[in-house]
């Protein structure tokens, strides 16, 4: 509370410098503070983080978490740092949230990545908000984060939109199974038609992907899918695509990973345009997921009765 007026403080956004655009955008769209989460690197490894000496009751920190290995300290301690300083309530937003593919295990022994990571942020955060994330036998993110609230986005209308802009008329394709939520999501606002394909995965790096016996020929082809990490999935997709004689396919994701050459394997297969939002920085942003979570958090940040 302020002596002077008697009255909470306005809620504030924490954010990196890495990902200092979005959150801009973010705090812009709420009318909230924005403040940079400092940090000093030392010669053995260690980081030094530095918050704002005084934090209002209600904190929001914005962290996506790709390369999660070594951005996860970080959050924690800023998270911890963050409880010291004066938060009460305290948020995640993380835009792509990592480790939520392995939700069982596979083989004995293996560490179950989606609950232990989903333990943590709920150890330390009172609710984590997400954009996409990759669920397939967990329904919901309130499952992943045990007694905390969960807060699933998804920017799939927002890329439907962009792409009736860009292709009008253009046949979305989900490359797997797996991404028909979100073509068919991105596909409903402007009515787009689509397709699902078949995937069956050789490995880490080796996919084969089947597209149904549609007739393609002639056609704007976009892919749609949730993420983009070494793109082999959407490498085959397009080949297959540009075989059955597609005039044109361009990728659009709402995570752009891109790890290693995988943009420049999308676009020797022949892919035209790629097509991401802003969860991740990188230069084929062209959709911002500001709007999303700004409205998120507005309603988070009304107290609780």
């Amino acid at each position: 509370m302020s002596e002077a007026t008697g009255m909470q403080a306005p809620p504030m956004l924490l954010a990196f410098d890495d990902e200092w655009t979005l959150a801009a955008r973010v705090a812009q769209a709420l009318g909230w503070r924005v403040c940079e989460v400092q940090r000093h690197g030392f010669p053995d490894g260690e980081t030094r983080l530095r918050l704002p000496p005084h934090l209002p009751a209600c904190v929001a920190l914005l962290r996506g978490l790709q390369q999660p290995n070594a951005k996860l300290t970080e959050l924690l301690l800023a998270a911890a740092g963050a409880r010291e300083l004066g938060a009460r309530r305290l948020a995640l937003v993380s835009p792509y949230l990592a480790y939520m593919r392995q939700d069982i295990a596979f083989t004995p022994g293996e560490v179950v990545s989606q609950r232990q990571l989903g333990r943590l942020l709920a150890a330390a955060f009172e609710c984590v908000m997400t954009v996409d994330p990759h669920l397939h036998r967990v329904t919901t993110l309130d499952e992943v984060v045990p007694g905390r609230r969960g807060v699933t986005l998804s920017a799939a209308p927002l890329l439907g939109d962009w792409v009736a802009q860009q292709v009008p008329g253009a046949l979305l394709v989900a490359p797997d199974e797996e991404a028909e939520q979100w073509v068919a999501a991105a596909a409903r606002g402007p009515g787009l038609a689509y397709l699902v394909s078949h995937k069956q995965r050789l490995g880490d790096h080796e996919v084969q992907v089947s597209v149904p016996a549609a007739d393609v020929s002639g056609r704007a082809v976009v892919l749609l899918d949730d993420v983009a990490s070494t793109g082999r999935t959407l490498v085959d997709a397009a080949c297959t695509l540009r075989v059955r004689g597609a005039a044109t396919v361009d990728v659009a994701v709402t995570h752009g990973l891109f790890v290693g050459d995988a943009l420049q394997r999308l676009q020797a297969a022949g892919v035209r345009h790629v097509w991401s939002t802003d969860s991740v920085p990188h230069a084929s942003n062209c959709v911002s997921v500001a709007p999303l979570l700004a409205q998120a958090l507005a309603e988070w940040a009304v107290p609780p009765v």
